[in-house]
């Protein structure tokens, strides 16, 4: 129980500034590029209550993370923050600004990992410090999440950004029965999931970045 605790303590903060960071970026970029709709309902913001979802943030990811712990012993996390709304017909060029609003989010978590990886390399610095071990776990948890969320962000699957990425750059023709698939989303999304397919698929990918991350900052975790 104790280490189950440690482990809520360590994430808790990664994955609270991930979600903010991540919502945020959307709302912001898409403010620059002429929709205020995120702006007006004050959903520009680091205040993590205003992207906080009861149960895709908090209650989904808990009970997921004690249950892995106590059944294999390594902590899982799956779950979603509010959606910050964009009306993407607000914006001056629709379909181009679509591809950076939707970028927004994954920038920012890069953003984030690398932020995580600096805090690594700082608590490495003062080793003596009673804050230099609880810094450096919470880092690599930071790094861990933050990749991540990027990364499944990344696949081309509505609702996530990289759908709306894909719908920016595909011809008309293509786009529009693409979009079609959103209601479905995030069923196939919970399917692949829990079948395994989804962590093949980006699990290499999480490894890479997590690699390539670290080995900027010349770490080794």
């Amino acid at each position: 129980m104790d280490e189950i605790i440690q482990g809520i303590a360590i994430y808790a903060l990664p994955v609270i500034f991930a979600i903010t960071m991540h919502e945020a970026a959307h709302g912001y970029i898409a403010k620059h590029f002429g929709d205020f709709t995120a702006f007006n309902e004050g959903r520009i913001s680091l205040n993590p209550i205003r992207h906080i979802d009861l149960i895709g943030t908090i209650l989904v990811p808990l009970t997921l993370f004690v249950l892995s712990k106590m059944t294999v012993g390594a902590g899982f996390l799956f779950g979603w923050a509010k959606p910050v709304p964009v009306n993407f017909s607000n914006l001056r060029q629709p379909k181009r600004d679509m591809l950076w609003v939707a970028a927004a989010g994954p920038g920012a978590n890069l953003l984030m990992a690398l932020f995580w990886a600096l805090m690594i390399k700082l608590a490495i610095t003062m080793p003596e410090s009673s804050f230099a071990k609880p810094l450096a776990l919470m880092g690599i948890a930071g790094i861990e999440i933050n990749v991540i969320l990027m990364v499944l962000n990344l696949l081309p699957l509505p609702p996530l950004d990289g759908s709306r990425m894909a719908i920016s750059l595909l011809p008309h023709r293509l786009a529009y029965p693409f979009s079609r698939i959103e209601p479905y989303g995030f069923i196939i999304l919970l399917g692949l999931l829990f079948s395994g397919v989804l962590g093949t698929v980006i699990g290499p990918m999480i490894t890479w970045t997590k690699i390539i991350i670290v080995s900027i900052f010349g770490l080794y975790i």
